[in-house]
């Protein structure tokens, strides 16, 4: 019994390992204002790009664009929580291990 439990343990963990690297090369896209900020986050929580239409930036409103680029960001920290969330609860059968 407590080999067999030892060997899953074992298996959950390489499973796990596995699911950390391939969200490290995971993404998801986020957009703001209709898709005039657009935002690109890993499955690591690391902003990788943002991409700001021309014609969203007016010098006359700088705070609208600070307010789009937020809300892209924040959607797209969401979104890859998000997946990181499902792939992991997908390994664990919805338990809530610590750290992951």
């Amino acid at each position: 019994m407590n080999r067999d439990l030892l060997r899953q343990a074992q298996q959950l963990q390489a499973r796990l390992a596995k699911a950390q690297e391939e969200l490290e090369s995971a993404t998801v896209d986020a957009s703001a204002g209709g898709g005039v900020i657009k935002v690109v986050v890993s499955g690591k929580m690391k902003v990788q790009s943002i991409k700001i239409d021309p014609q969203a930036v007016d010098p006359q409103d700088v705070g609208m664009l600070e307010e789009l680029v937020l809300a892209a960001v924040n959607d797209g920290l969401q979104k890859a929580q998000d997946m990181a969330q499902q792939k992991m609860s997908a390994l664990t059968g919805g338990l809530k291990l610590p750290g992951l």
